[in-house]
């Protein structure tokens, strides 16, 4: 199983998208076609994927060898499984449950069921009471939500727990749960009407403008076919009225073993956990008559054709499509290796487009070229960009004519070989680190193969079907792929725009858009040029610098250097993963840098990244260093600005190169900076369309009191800002302050010592300047029995509600920390137990606690909550009788452990990742309470008691010391 069609993704991240489509050859003095047909299903080249039945696995009918880690079975009753033992990380396991159902399988009058069937698997069978699946799953250490979660697609649902135990008792009761799930559900009338609710919430939360612009880009693609027609989420009205039994009618036609497959991945023993699965799974029968697949629908035949959506809130982009009926061949070697062919030529295109976004006057602000299969029921490739304001013409007349020149000319030999090299060094990164994938990867990857029915084959194999596909391949057969892919019905032109097109009726604006089109085809367009050459500057920066001082701390496997010019290097050698290691240069005080009466410019600090370097620009530097694995980015933490990267070991040192030369030489190209801001001059129109909007933009500037710092920028400082004023930020810092470099990975110290000595080592000394005096105060709002509130502008029954009560900072008393942690826990439990289970009030209540290092006496604990405006007021009700609960009485022993484990759990599981200790041993040199903090956090969260938590909630959750923010819709 290669992702390809992934993979020609890769140049268009930050670009948010609906859909997908085709693109159609056209010349240069074409005029535009009236109608193209939908071309008849090309006859496949090997099986296709309905040559493979029920229960059976694809490489019986494939040629394509699956990975030999794991173990394939089927049961009599026709349920398969894939088992695969992986020690990444120790002790743990993933199992999946996976069925071939989703929203496509759904009458009229069941929309929205698949997925309310996948809530009911939590609300009562036949051996585990309403509300008791998630305890247990709690007792083992599995966090609801963390590790314990479900999906429904169009044609799939997955069941999924992650285990942080592999003992019998864990995996027994896990494996238990999840047949439970597949065919004892109750579904009790009394428990789904509970559950409306819940469901109605998640419904009213993805309702956003985004989310609108996709179901209508959507019904445009693929209209009069099925997959618009049954969305995962339904239809309010049903998920309102539809009884318990028409849920357990789909649940009976689809939840039946022929339809399921068990996925096990973990640290265990193969062959015992075989015996578990057909032990508790053998004796699954389906009940009732099976469910038939529907018919999809046919691809209409259209030819131009352009649709205008109006969508306040919306972000101004163009998608050009082209929609061919699906391919349904089964998975083969030559399929694989076609497919990476292809891939090669999409991401000769992304090239492309990436380049015009870094003009001096771009088209557009991001653009992405991409095919996908929709549900095998169409095929579409797009070419896709967010436009600037006012300006959609000009990105569709760009996209427009960057297709027809790949059409026209192809891609060249050099640009085919930079990304077979690109490609090639994921490819190779993947097979290197191959040993330590991590469990939940493995079974997610297994998961994602089945529904397209694909081998399931390993990063070694991946690689070898790599290099077969290009060995000795030409630009003119990738030119000649491509170009093949340039037909279909279409084009289909959408526009979602925040406002009327030149202020015209939606008809005049497509028939607008549909000329416009037309007219750009006329004009010719020329051979793309070659780039110049390049070399990259910054592989040396002086004499090599000098160690000066080195300390073990060997409790923590980590060791700390000082090298003379005063940069100082924390290296913690790991195994967690292989061939991966990542690095953090802190650079100065970070927030506590900046003033905090005037308004952080750091909003747009992914230009200094995209502004490359003097020396070279971002996008010469991504060629010179093709091949390599490295990556760069600017952070703001509170008391430092980072440069952080993730390598492997052979490119190490050009890793920190990158790093130290953006420590020292910044670009400041003024066109990155524009594309940031034009990007946000439009970002309040978003954000006020929904209530977790308005929350994001808001809530930052009040919980601290307006400090500078953490507020949004308003619409008004984004327009007036400039590039100077985040060179005043950052600049100074990065050139002079104090410099600390953390790697953490598969490396050796003295590896990671000799590469840091060439580059930050090898740096001028620099001043060990402390912050601004007083920077390390932040203020908290006032407690008030009256709430903040804020508007929004989107539906009316959107709210949302953020209540917090200011605690303390992590080293004023680091065990009461703790002990408010797991306060946060119980609060988690009893409001999940009240708003969700009882109420049915909302989707995910949330409660977290924070407490800063670096402020002083600055935390809080806080409770935030989605709800219906008309629902607010019981809701706070609700929340203060909680925590006048928890106040007065101690918390039950059953309630302290279910909060504990689970997060003494996901810290066990951190702690085996890399990212985990960069981020823990981040600061650790000047600050040894770090260290403290660290070696003590697992023990200390086993200390808290009953009396603690009380104590906790008695000290900080008194109705007088709350801070309220509600968000609700304009009237």
């Amino acid at each position: 199983m290669i992702r390809v069609s992934r993979l020609a993704l890769v140049l268009s991240a930050g670009l948010s998208l609906s859909a997908c489509g085709t693109i159609s050859k056209i010349k240069p003095d074409q005029a535009r076609p009236t109608a193209t047909a939908a071309p008849a299903p090309a006859a496949p080249a090997g099986p296709t994927i309905d040559a493979v039945k029920p229960g059976q696995w694809p490489q019986a009918v494939s040629d394509v060898t699956p990975d030999p880690r794991v173990r394939f079975g089927v049961l009599p009753n026709g349920m398969r499984y894939a088992i695969q033992k992986n020690a990444t990380p120790p002790g743990q396991a993933a199992l999946r449950l996976w069925f071939d159902a989703g929203s496509l399988m759904e009458t009229d009058e069941q929309q929205g069921l698949a997925h309310f069937l996948e809530h009911m698997a939590f609300n009562g069978s036949k051996n585990v009471p309403e509300g008791e699946m998630t305890k247990i799953l709690e007792r083992h250490g599995l966090a609801f939500g963390a590790d314990t979660n479900a999906s429904t697609g169009f044609s799939e649902t997955a069941y999924q727990l992650d285990l942080p135990k592999t003992d019998d008792d864990t995996v027994d009761n896990s494996l238990m749960l999840l047949r439970e799930a597949a065919g004892e559900l109750t579904i009790a009338p009394d428990a789904v009407d509970r559950e409306r609710g819940v469901v109605l919430s998640e419904e009213r939360s993805r309702d956003t403008p985004g989310y609108r612009v996709f179901v209508n880009t959507f019904a445009f693609q693929l209209a009069g076919q099925r997959p618009p027609e049954r969305l995962p989420i339904g239809q309010a009205e049903i998920l309102k009225t539809a009884p318990a039994q028409r849920i357990r009618d789909f649940y009976e036609a689809w939840y039946r073993p022929e339809n399921a497959v068990v996925v096990a991945v973990g640290d265990f023993d193969v062959d015992a956990m075989e015996a578990k699965i057909k032990a508790r799974f053998g004796d699954w029968k389906g009940q009732g008559p099976a469910g038939v697949k529907p018919a999809l629908g046919a691809v209409a035949k259209r030819g131009l054709t352009a649709k205008v959506l109006v969508e306040p809130g919306a972000q101004l982009s163009v998608q050009m499509s082209w929609v061919t009926p699906p391919d349904l061949e089964l998975e083969t070697r030559a399929k694989d290796k076609a497919e990476l062919v292809k891939a090669l030529g999409f991401s000769v295109l992304n090239r492309r487009l990436q380049v015009l976004t870094r003009s001096d006057d771009p088209p557009f602000i991001v653009g992405v070229a991409m095919q996908n299969d929709q549900e095998h029921a169409a095929q579409i490739t797009t070419l896709a960009a967010t436009a600037q304001p006012g300006r959609w013409k000009e990105a569709m007349t760009a996209l427009d004519q960057e297709q027809r020149r790949v059409a026209q000319y192809g891609v060249r030999q050099d640009e085919l070989d930079r990304e077979i090299a690109a490609m090639r060094s994921g490819f190779v990164a993947a097979a290197a680190g191959e040993a330590t994938q991590r469990t939940t990867a493995l079974a997610g990857a297994i998961v994602g193969s089945l529904g397209d029915k694909e081998v399931v084959t390993s990063p070694s194999q991946n690689l070898v079907v790599f290099d077969e596909a290009v060995k000795g391949l030409t630009a003119d057969t990738v030119s000649a792929v491509l170009k093949a892919q340039f037909a279909g019905s279409g084009p289909l032109i959408t526009v979602p725009t925040p406002t009327p097109i030149e202020g015209v009726a939606i008809e005049g604006a497509e028939k607008t858009v549909a000329d416009a089109y037309v007219a750009s085809g006329k004009t010719p367009v020329a051979a793309p040029a070659a780039p110049g050459i390049t070399t990259w500057p910054y592989a040396s920066f002086g004499a090599i610098g000098a160690v000066a001082e080195q300390r073990d701390i060997t409790d923590l496997d980590t060791v700390f250097v000082r090298f003379a010019n005063g940069v100082r290097l924390t290296v913690k050698p790991t195994k967690f993963r292989d061939d991966q290691i990542l690095v953090k240069a802190r650079v100065g005080h970070g927030l506590l840098d900046l003033p905090t009466d005037v308004q952080s410019p750091l909003w747009a600090g992914s230009a200094y990244i995209e502004g490359g370097l003097k020396q070279i620009s971002a996008q010469d530097m991504e060629r010179v260093l093709n091949g390599k694995v490295w990556n760069a980015g600017l952070g703001v933490e509170d008391d430092a600005f980072s440069l952080s990267g993730r390598t492997r070991p052979e490119d190490l040192s050009t890793e920190l190169q990158v790093l130290a030369a953006y420590a020292t030489e910044g670009g400041w190209r003024p066109e990155a900076f524009t594309r940031i801001k034009t990007y946000y001059s439009t970002i309040h129109d978003q954000m006020e369309t929904t209530s977790s909007g308005v929350m994001g933009r808001d809530l930052g500037g009040l919980l601290h009191g307006g400090d500078g710092r953490w507020t949004f920028p308003t619409r008004q400082q984004i327009a007036g800002a400039a590039i100077d004023q985040l060179k005043a930020a950052i600049d100074k810092p990065l050139a002079t302050d104090d410099i600390e470099v953390v790697i953490v990975g598969d490396i050796t110290v003295d590896k990671a010592i000799a590469a840091v000595a060439e580059t930050f080592g090898a740096l001028p000394t620099r001043t060990d300047t402390p912050a601004p005096a007083g920077a390390n105060k932040a203020p908290f709002p006032a407690p008030s029995a009256t709430p903040v509130v804020r508007f929004h502008k989107g539906r009316a029954d959107q709210g949302q509600l953020f209540m917090a009560w200011r605690t303390d900072d992590l080293f004023a008393n680091l065990q009461r920390a703790r002990n408010t942690q797991i306060l946060a826990q119980v609060m988690q439990l009893r409001l999940t137990d009240e708003l969700r289970e009882k109420q049915g009030a909302t989707y995910s209540p949330s409660a977290s606690a924070t407490a800063s290092v670096t402020f002083d006496h600055w935390g809080y604990l806080a409770v935030s909550v989605e709800a219906p405006p008309a629902k607010m007021d019981g809701i706070v009700a609700s929340i203060r009788q909680i925590a006048a609960d928890l106040r007065d009485k101690p918390v039950t022993a059953d309630e302290l452990d279910r909060a504990k484990k689970p997060r003494i759990d996901q810290i066990e599981k951190a702690r085996e990742t890399n990212e985990y200790w960069l981020g823990t041993l981040s600061g650790a040199q000047t600050d040894p309470r770090l260290l403290d903090s660290t070696r003590s956090v697992i023990a200390g969260l086993q200390r808290v008691s009953v009396a603690d938590v009380q104590k906790a909630a008695q000290e900080f959750l008194g109705d007088d010391k709350s801070w309220t923010m509600i968000v609700k819709p304009e009237k």
